[in-house]
């Protein structure tokens, strides 16, 4: 039996864990303000709003429901268009009829249920993130800047809204139902801790993947699913060490204030992975046991040369480099028992340079063609020490051992950069595909290489001299 809130209602099902939240909200609930639209997580239409206690109060966020198992909103408050609807129209969707923000309708409540979450959260009032909330949102018929601008109109009403008690707030002035001030109450009463089930072989996390590949499949399957609820040790911050446990999602490590602290430029990295609604679900240790050759986790953490923390069903734990956990296209170091407990790394000091690059169709809520990182610490000038992921370049997400090497003891000058790429080009692998030729993506990694001494050392390197050069 599941139990969770949708809306206002208590719901108990017994439909099986593996059924999409979506189908359960059209299908068994009669709600149809919640679209399917693209069933992959690209398109927004299907977006609700997710409540779940943090630090004794609900935080909500915004998922897909096309991804989303009714296993994993047990114990949440699940929030549809329908329970944003009030008497009159909300400040959100007054703001889309006032500015011609939408048309069609269909992709509409998707984009209302995201501004509510605008409204709802702790980022500052400004135009870049009234925008972001909507990155996960596709819109065939506006052209979007009538979005961006009922987005705009949003911000000073963001800026008055009481910080500590939003959701209170926005109750008072009528801008959200009466009933979302019980939700915290009636959500701590149905919490519980549900036994795993004992015949369960398939392990989910945030699904973002799995139900994209085998839905139909998952839905008949015996699962069992990791909690989301804990905030508590999911990054744990000791001296110079960082560790993430493997259910932290990509939001939780974007939003981590002591990650910022280390990695400066941490959230434009990680807003090039996915969308909005992608990173409030999608899990760290899914990302990389999923072995995609373009997993932007992965690539990330491969520079920062990172151990995995593995455990099997007796508690067992081993530790393993990241780069040597992919053996082959799909296939890992990892036996049929293991997790993925968490993932350690050194964090940067003074001395080092990170950086994280992406290609791909789209900016935002795209897979990637080619994507890259690097580590580089520096004395005089020198590099000490050196590490170079890249994906899409390989049947595996790839660290580049030989270009690593070869960069440690080197000057950072136009020379080292092109030498470097042309051994790195010797390491890599890539095959025609949708994403791209091979010789694309050659001519990308090449790119890529350039970009992270470009925006690393902007003093020392320009492109114009590395094309020259290169020529």
């Amino acid at each position: 039996m599941i139990t969770f809130i949708l809306n206002d209602t208590l719901i108990h099902t017994d439909n099986p864990a593996g059924m999409t939240l979506l189908d359960f909200i059209r299908y068994q609930q009669n709600l149809k303000g919640t679209k399917v639209g693209c069933r992959e997580g690209d398109c927004g239409a299907c977006t609700v709003l997710e409540g779940r206690i943090v630090n004794n109060a609900v935080k909500y966020n915004t998922i897909v429901s096309c991804l989303t198992p009714l296993g994993n909103v047990r114990g949440k408050h699940i929030v549809t268009i329908e329970g944003l609807n009030l008497e009159k129209l909300s400040p959100v969707q007054h703001a889309l009829v006032e500015h011609n923000g939408t048309q069609c309708g269909f992709c509409t409540p998707g984009f209302t249920v995201s501004l509510t979450a605008f409204l709802l959260s702790d980022y500052d009032s400004n135009i870049e993130n009234a925008i972001a909330a909507v990155d996960g949102n596709i819109c065939r018929c506006t052209g979007y800047k009538s979005i961006e601008r009922a987005a705009n109109e949003l911000i000073d009403l963001k800026e008055k809204i009481d910080k500590t008690e939003p959701v209170k707030w926005l109750v008072s002035k009528k801008y959200l139902p009466e009933y979302f001030n019980s939700i915290g109450k009636r959500l701590k009463d149905i919490q519980n801790v549900t036994k795993p089930n004992k015949n369960a072989k398939i392990i989910v996390g945030g699904g973002t993947d799995m139900y994209v590949q085998k839905p139909d499949e998952l839905m008949e399957q015996d699962l069992v699913f990791i909690p989301r609820n804990s905030e508590s040790g999911k990054i744990i911050v000791t001296d110079k060490r960082c560790s993430i446990s493997g259910e932290a999602t990509t939001s939780d490590i974007m939003e981590s204030k002591e990650l910022q602290k280390h990695f400066l430029q941490l959230r434009k990295h990680f807003k090039l992975i996915s969308s909005t609604p992608i990173r409030n679900i999608g899990t760290l240790a899914g990302n990389i046991v999923n072995a995609s050759p373009i997993g932007d986790l992965s690539i990330f953490f491969l520079a920062l040369d990172a151990d995995l923390i593995l455990s099997n069903k007796d508690k067992k734990e081993r530790k393993l480099k990241l780069k040597d956990f992919f053996l082959s296209y799909k296939k890992l170091d990892i036996m049929d028992d293991d997790l993925i407990e968490a993932i350690e790394f050194l964090l940067p000091v003074k001395s080092d340079h990170f950086n994280f690059e992406k290609v791909s169709k789209r900016q935002y809520l795209d897979i990637a063609s080619v994507n890259s990182a690097i580590k580089l610490a520096i004395e005089n000038g020198i590099i000490i020490e050196a590490h170079l992921s890249a994906g899409g370049i390989s049947p595996v997400p790839l660290y580049l051992k030989k270009t690593s090497a070869f960069l440690v003891d080197k000057e950072i000058n136009a020379e080292t950069i092109i030498n470097a790429n042309a051994i790195a080009q010797e390491e890599i692998s890539p095959i025609s595909d949708i994403r791209g030729s091979a010789d694309y993506k050659r001519l990308l990694l090449r790119q890529l290489i350039f970009a992270h001494f470009i925006e690393l050392f902007p003093n020392e390197i320009s492109i114009n001299v590395l094309l020259q050069q290169n020529l």
